[in-house]
């Protein structure tokens, strides 16, 4: 899981296909990072308004968005409305501290809160470092006092946050690896001597995430179709599990989660199965050593294509999956053994749904986001179960030149 709350823990990249419209490509970028790319008609913002229900519908959390934007990297955050309508935050967006890309991340969890909700962990990927913003009590946003550090690699895009262990994944060509941090109480991350795990220079890491309990730390690497492992010691230095990289079950494997209600179960979408429909969803079991074995049956279809970014719903009984080039999320139920059973796929908005990227929850469970980065705005749905509605208010939009990548969602 990407990062631990009070509530319940919970918590490639694209695949190359043509859409009418839209064709994702899966480039490399100056420093030899894999990078999201939409050949379209850029996206035009919206126009910032709320929805109508805003007015009426009391504010009850916040969402956040690393606007990965070019030069000075900034954050978009947006009221969360009772009703699940979000509308702009006061100021927003906010300066993050480090640089963007200006162009989207091959990755899920570029942002993160930590566990007391105080924080928030961005990555700054075009000035390879890692941001730490105060979260404030009306849902703004202000870069702690020496809150910019280096992500001790090149292009990081994905960070895991376990109380106060933090890892980072960079991406880039020369400087890929994983790189560990201690957060202290005022919000400075300091390196963890001896942390960095190196990978090969064609890795791109594309996520990386704790078990709910923090024993275990998984990385899925997109270039070379792997999957690493780990064990984490009380020192916070990684051990790898015999065997480890694991090889997926798939081309791309990008997005992946651990079962809220089952810290050996393991999740993981295989975004670059070639060919139109061919998407999947593998699941593992993590052992006591972190060797992971496919559970029976897996991977499991999605009759997408590209499914990239993946979400469980708090109780652990249902995975959504964002299919980045088909413009759908595909529910799925979860069985006790891990096993999955696809329910179908929820369109989303048709202007934005190829491109829809990184998804979260609502610390609630009733909503859905998700960053819909063709057209540059967040979707909204109302989740029920293991079936999605996209609300009347859905996408509110995001700042403009954002290119987004990761999203958070807070309570109040």
């Amino acid at each position: 899981m990407k990062f631990m709350s009070r509530r319940r823990e919970r918590a490639a990249a694209r695949a190359r296909q043509v859409k009418p419209g839209a064709r994702h490509v899966l480039a490399r970028g100056a420093s030899g990072a894999l990078i999201l790319g939409v050949a379209a008609a850029a996206a035009v913002a919206a126009p910032a308004a709320a929805s109508a229900s805003v007015g009426y519908s009391p504010v009850v959390g916040h969402v956040y968005v690393n606007d990965n934007t070019a030069g000075t990297n900034t954050i978009g955050a947006f009221d969360q409305h009772a009703d699940g309508s979000l509308s702009t935050e006061a100021g927003s967006p906010f300066p993050a501290g480090g640089a963007g890309t200006g162009a989207g991340l091959a990755s899920q969890g570029a942002i993160q809160i930590t566990p007391d909700g105080r924080f928030l962990l961005a990555v700054d990927a075009g000035s390879n470092q890692i941001s730490v913003l105060r979260i404030h009590a009306d849902g703004s946003v202000s870069l702690v006092p020496g809150g910019l550090v280096s992500s001790g690699g090149v292009l990081p895009d994905s960070i895991a946050v376990h109380g106060s262990l933090v890892y980072v994944a960079n991406s880039g060509a020369g400087g890929a690896n994983y790189t560990g941090f201690r957060l202290g109480i005022l919000g400075q991350l300091q390196p963890i001597a001896g942390s960095t795990v190196s990978l090969a220079t064609d890795a791109a890491p594309g996520d990386v995430l704790f078990n709910s309990i923090g024993t275990k730390l998984v990385g899925t690497e997109v270039g070379t179709s792997q999957i690493d492992s780990f064990t984490v010691g009380s020192d916070g230095l990684l051990t790898a599990a015999p065997g480890s990289p694991f090889p997926a079950e798939g081309l791309g494997p990008f997005g992946s989660e651990f079962r809220p209600t089952n810290p050996s179960q393991l999740f993981v979408s295989n975004a670059h199965n070639v060919g139109a429909g061919t998407g999947t969803v593998s699941a593992f079991t993590d052992s006591v050593n972190g060797t992971l074995t496919p559970v029976a049956d897996s991977p499991f279809a999605d009759d997408q294509t590209a499914p990239c970014w993946v979400e469980i719903t708090h109780d652990g009984q249902f995975l959504f999956t964002v299919n980045t080039a088909s413009g759908t999320i595909s529910s799925y139920r979860i069985s006790p053994d891990g096993t999955l059973t696809l329910l179908g796929s929820a369109p989303v908005s048709d202007t934005g749904g190829v491109g829809a990227v990184d998804a979260r929850l609502s610390p609630d469970g009733r909503f859905l986001y998700v960053d819909e980065s063709r057209i540059g705005a967040v979707g909204a749905f109302a989740v029920n179960g293991g079936n999605l509605t996209e609300l009347a208010s859905s996408p509110t939009a995001l700042p403009a030149g954002a290119t987004p990548a990761g999203m958070v969602v807070t309570g109040s």
